[in-house]
């Protein structure tokens, strides 16, 4: 009786096509789910619902990811990863001062005002969901880890550059400089006319820096009291 099982793939056979479609449906799929649970929410989201706004059917969904939780959380370790490699970009232009590059962070971090909305929703959903599910929990701090510890390396950098010399841990400071951008950029949604996009980060961070590390660092111009 023939065999059923299929004909193993040479290894120097090129990729099959569907590789690439499978990426790109990835893509839509993340694309979409970042729309719907903007609109709805993490726990009122369905997988229709995420099926439905990138046109694909449940098994397109499932052919790619094992549940809901494995997409976001794959949704934001893609976030957070664009955000790291922006920084380490601005991080690494040659000659630059240590207020010239975090000016430059403020200006990745304020631009793009609609995706820093998503992102915070995005943030906070997860967060809210891992509070109550031990499972999503354990997951979401493992990914917290793997990111603090990509920031490490660009903090790291940074610093031996400008001749800092921290007085805590680069884990900690990656710590402080996280709460920093995202109480900031919760308090500028929350009321943008009393808090302009950057303004807290620009006033505070700098001060932050300077008390974490034996280098003075001018702190940005301040907002006007409103």
């Amino acid at each position: 009786m023939p065999s059923s099982t299929p004909a193993a793939v040479s290894p120097t056979m090129p990729p099959p096509r569907r590789t690439a479609r499978r990426e790109a449906t990835r893509a839509r799929l993340l694309a979409a789910a970042e729309e719907v649970f903007a609109e709805r929410g993490f726990n009122g989201a369905s997988v229709e619902d995420i099926c439905e706004q990138a046109g694909f059917t449940r098994g397109a969904f499932y052919s790619n990811f094992e549940s809901k939780d494995e997409l976001v959380l794959e949704l934001y370790a893609a976030h957070a990863r664009q955000l790291r490699e922006r920084i380490a970009a601005v991080a690494e232009r040659p000659g630059l001062s240590l207020e010239q590059v975090l000016e430059g962070v403020f200006e990745v971090w304020t631009d793009e005002p609609e995706a820093r909305r998503r992102w915070h929703l995005l943030t906070s959903e997860l967060a809210l969901y891992a509070l109550r599910d031990d499972a999503a929990r354990t997951a979401w701090a493992s990914l917290q880890e793997n990111i603090r510890e990509e920031l490490v390396v660009v903090v790291d950098r940074i610093a031996d550059a400008q001749g800092l010399h921290p007085v805590l841990s680069s884990g900690d400071l990656v710590r402080l400089i996280s709460i920093v951008f995202q109480g900031g950029l919760g308090q500028h949604l929350l009321d943008p006319a009393a808090v302009p996009a950057g303004s807290l980060e620009r006033r505070f961070l700098p001060l932050l820096l300077s008390a974490a590390t034996d280098r003075a660092v001018s702190p940005g111009a301040p907002t006007p009291d409103r």
